[in-house]
């Protein structure tokens, strides 16, 4: 990743999760991810995806805490009131987190028991050129 595609993702991270204290910075171990914190706390990583000949991005955090603290959760590390978790429609095993109205990503569970879980959101490149 590139400084702009860094500082891009990071304004669109500060904007959509509504926490101006995200850092996006590169990662120490791939050239193709970055790292996600929040203060001194590392909380996420970003791979690229280049399938398909499209660039997009791979958001994925780990959620360490049962189901029904999940919102509670993320609404406190990011500072968010707005954060919600959403039944999805046929689905068991995870939830939706929105803004709002607006759809972020994922949180799937990681295992049976849903002890912890990962949130996933899709970043695409035009996501990044509207900003």
């Amino acid at each position: 990743m590139n400084k702009t595609e860094l500082h891009q993702l990071q304004d669109y991270l500060q904007q959509v999760l509504g926490n101006t204290g995200l850092r996006v910075t590169p990662s120490s171990k791939d050239d193709e991810a970055a790292d996600v914190s929040l203060g001194e706390r590392k909380i996420a990583k970003i791979n690229v995806d280049d399938e398909d000949g499209d660039r997009s991005f791979s958001f994925e955090m780990p959620v360490p805490v049962e189901r029904p603290a999940l919102e509670e959760y993320l609404r406190l590390l990011l500072e968010n009131p707005k954060l919600k978790v959403v039944p999805r429609a046929k689905k068991s095993d995870s939830v939706e987190l929105n803004s709002g109205s607006d759809f972020l990503g994922v949180i799937s569970a990681d295992d049976p028991k849903g002890k912890s879980f990962t949130f996933q959101m899709a970043i695409l490149d035009y996501d990044l050129e509207e900003r």
